[in-house]
């Protein structure tokens, strides 16, 4: 793209000569005088710029939290004779400048660069769009001008954040003899259960010799084994219920389900257990049980294609997981929305699976649409919603309200008691 003329310069330039020629041919030098200064206007044209301009928009963090600041910067080269530089840069996503004011600005070049920088913040979790940018230049007094050029947007991967869990580190059942969960069964570990008298086989380095000495009798320091577990979160988005409006505002069920899923991953990868992920929206994702950052970060992306479906008629299918390990605790998180989460979380719980609900719909949650029958269908809604949940509870599934970090501690503490017992 070059430099093109504007209707400035078609007015300084045309018009002088198109009025000098009448002034010839009419004999009238007073039409000489009123075209010259008109004339004069041109003369910034001798300062016109050599090459025409490269404009690029970055972006200084492609992956930012929920809540984070980032800063969009449109650069340009080659501007050395332009005297403005016009740029915007709309974000139709949740990725929104920090003003709250659409980002756009104008700036005079320093030789032959020139930046405009905008303030951005990353409001809600997602893939959101910077751009596409419109730049423009101009030059000579505006008698030449370059763009508008349109700059290919930049894609920006919000990563969930919510509190993070500090939760228990009970497990009902584990997968493995080693791992950092506590296990009832006595094993090599530096997990202390007591002391207890010497035994053939026990290592001499397990000696407690204060009570030994003190007992005339030598004693040994008993230990647990230590025991990891597989953890299966069963994300159920196809309906979403509740406003979305970011980190600082109100969260859908799907917003905490999201927030939930990210921090219920992070806590259990940190423990060293395995985590696998099903994710049923818009569209399915699976991920099986792994270990590690890499499983969390895989876990991340694929929680940023997380979206409730806005389909009409029967509602969607909730397929059912394969090759769970028998020992993994089931996590199903989900606002409870429809009817075939709670089937599928009561055929889970009769196959002998460890389930745990997840409750992440918003306490004032409804239509947004009212109506003379909105409240007693939402009050009928709820009532069935409240009897199947009596009914998954009666089944021996229970379903926890999500609020944040200890909101499994007195569940899993039940659970584990019930499957020592067993």
């Amino acid at each position: 793209m070059s430099w093109q003329p504007t209707a400035a310069l078609l007015r300084v330039s045309v018009l002088p000569a198109v009025t000098a020629v009448v002034a010839v041919l009419a004999h009238r030098p007073d039409l000489l005088a009123i075209a010259a200064p008109l004339a004069v206007a041109a003369l910034p044209l001798v300062r016109r710029p050599g090459s025409a301009p490269a404009a690029e928009l970055d972006v200084d963090d492609e992956t930012p939290a929920e809540g984070s600041d980032l800063q969009a910067v449109v650069r340009l080269t080659g501007v050395a004779g332009a005297e403005t530089v016009t740029a915007a840069v709309p974000t139709p996503g949740w990725v929104r400048s920090r003003t709250g004011r659409r980002p756009a600005g104008v700036v005079a070049p320093v030789g032959d660069h020139a930046e405009l920088p905008f303030d951005l913040t990353a409001a809600r979790w997602g893939r959101s769009d910077v751009g596409p940018a419109t730049v423009s230049c101009s030059a000579a007094g505006g008698l030449l001008r370059w763009g508008p050029a349109v700059l290919p947007a930049r894609r920006v991967r919000v990563l969930p954040v919510a509190e993070p869990h500090r939760g228990a580190t009970l497990l009902p059942r584990a997968r493995t003899g080693t791992g950092l969960h506590r296990s009832p069964r006595p094993g090599e570990s530096s997990e202390l259960n007591g002391v207890r008298v010497f035994a053939p086989g026990d290592r001499m380095r397990r000696v407690n010799w204060r009570v030994s000495l003190r007992s005339g009798e030598l004693h040994v320091n008993a230990t647990t084994s230590e025991r990891n577990a597989d953890v299966l979160v069963l994300l159920d988005a196809r309906y979403d219920a509740g406003v979305s409006g970011g980190l600082a505002g109100r969260a859908s069920g799907v917003d905490a389900a999201v927030r939930a899923t990210a921090a219920l991953t992070e806590f259990y990868l940190g423990l060293g257990d395995r985590v696998g992920l099903i994710a049923c929206s818009s569209r399915l994702r699976q991920l099986p049980a792994r270990g590690g950052r890499g499983q969390l970060q895989a876990v991340l992306a694929a929680l940023l294609d997380v979206s409730a479906p806005r389909l009409g008629g029967a509602e969607p299918a909730l397929p059912e997981p394969v090759g769970i390990d028998p020992q993994a605790l089931v996590l199903v998180v989900s606002p409870l929305v429809g009817t075939r989460v709670f089937d599928r979380a009561a055929a889970l719980g009769r196959g002998g699976h460890t389930v745990v609900v997840l409750d992440t719909l918003p306490d004032d949650a409804g239509p947004t649409e009212v109506g003379p029958w909105t409240a007693p269908a939402l009050r009928l809604w709820r009532l069935e919603r409240s009897t199947r949940i009596a009914q998954l509870t009666a089944l021996g599934v229970p379903v926890v309200p999500w609020r944040g970090a200890s909101s499994l501690d007195q569940t899993l503490l039940e659970l584990t008691r019930a499957a020592a017992r067993r």
